[in-house]
């Protein structure tokens, strides 16, 4: 959820600079407070204005347009406020953000883990203080980062690093992956959920390509044999390729996860919803090693069913997509809401 509009974080790479999310004014500066957000969501959370109830699941407080922690928070609390209403009406909470201004809130989430489920992230390009002051210039720096996270981890709440966008040429290297993955592991991270940067024509590539060229000119060039105007500001398919490799060889030799782990959740989704998730993580863990995977399809053909999983148990094949080998994993999550075959290609 995006309380605010706009973030004074700065950070050089932040794809909301993007004409795509109609920001207006200048990103770093201009914040749009949303004041009325909590009256809002107050209404569609209560329980007795609802004719159907949400479905279980984590919601998400950290916003595509903004970091819900970013200074502002200090002033009108949207955030803290939006936690006081997931307890209130007993939703699990997943953090994402760069600010240690977190900590503050830590005895919400505390009483949130408790009753529901909470799970702590923070989003990383690198754990280089002196690289993140560049490219992060309003960010609490990578180090204190980690010792928030550790912090938190700490006091029963699991957590996880975003470690994305790695920043090509200065921060995606090898060495720069490992640090950032053993970082993580010294803290007790739950998980990495690893991505490259994105680079969408228009005020996102101008302000990062203004930046590249302030502080590291020699790697200009490079960018355009990476970036060849995808709609979507993507890279060409072979750096991802490259970029994937490293990780998923580097979260081997670390033991660490590369999606949150289903423990973390299993015992909160429906089975519908628990098979579509740890389907989809098949597919990635498939994706990431270079194989081809039937897990995505048949993800999205449950997505797509009005019928629990559970009523459909002996004739999983009957659904479009599902296989022998799927429908077993299936019957697996449905009995015990877990899979043997999920945590051997999944947990390290």
């Amino acid at each position: 959820m995006n309380l605010y509009r706009g973030c004074t974080h700065g950070c050089a790479y932040c794809d909301g600079r993007a004409e795509t999310y109609r920001v207006a004014g200048d990103f770093d500066k201009d914040v749009e407070v949303k004041s009325n957000a909590i009256e809002l969501l107050k209404r569609e959370l209560d329980p007795g204005k609802k004719r159907k109830p949400f479905e279980k699941g984590f919601f998400l407080v950290g916003g595509g347009v903004c970091d819900s922690y970013q200074p502002l928070e200090r002033q009108y609390r949207l955030t803290r406020q939006t936690l006081e209403l997931m307890l209130q009406f007993n939703h699990p909470v997943h953090m994402l953000t760069k600010s240690t201004l977190i900590t503050e809130d830590i005895h919400l989430l505390k009483e949130i883990n408790r009753n529901s489920k909470a799970i702590v992230s923070m989003s990383f390009s690198s754990v280089d203080n002196e690289i993140s002051k560049i490219f992060e210039p309003g960010v609490s720096p990578p180090e204190e980062r980690l010792k928030c996270l550790q912090h938190f981890k700490q006091n029963g709440i699991a957590t996880g690093m975003f470690l994305m966008p790695v920043i090509p040429f200065i921060t995606d290297t090898p060495q720069m992956i490992e640090r950032a993955v053993k970082a993580a592991k010294r803290v007790g991270v739950d998980f990495i959920i690893f991505g490259g940067m994105t680079l969408k024509d228009g005020r996102q590539k101008e302000h990062f390509m203004n930046v590249i060229t302030e502080h590291y000119p020699q790697f200009s060039i490079e960018y355009d044999t990476i970036y060849a105007n995808d709609k979507w500001g993507n890279t060409i398919p072979e750096y991802y390729q490259y970029l994937n490799q490293i990780f998923l060889e580097t979260t081997k030799k670390y033991s660490i996860a590369t999606r949150i782990p289903s423990r973390l959740y299993n015992r909160i989704l429906s089975i519908n919803d628990l098979a579509v998730v740890m389907l989809e993580h098949l597919d990635y863990a498939f994706k990431l090693s270079g194989n081809k995977s039937p897990y995505r399809y048949a993800a999205y053909q449950i997505s797509k069913l009005n019928t629990p999983l559970t009523e459909l148990r002996d004739n999983l094949r009957s659904i479009n997509g599902i296989g022998k080998f799927t429908a077993q994993i299936l019957k697996e999550i449905i009995d015990y809401r877990n899979s043997s075959y999920y945590d051997r290609i999944m947990n390290p």
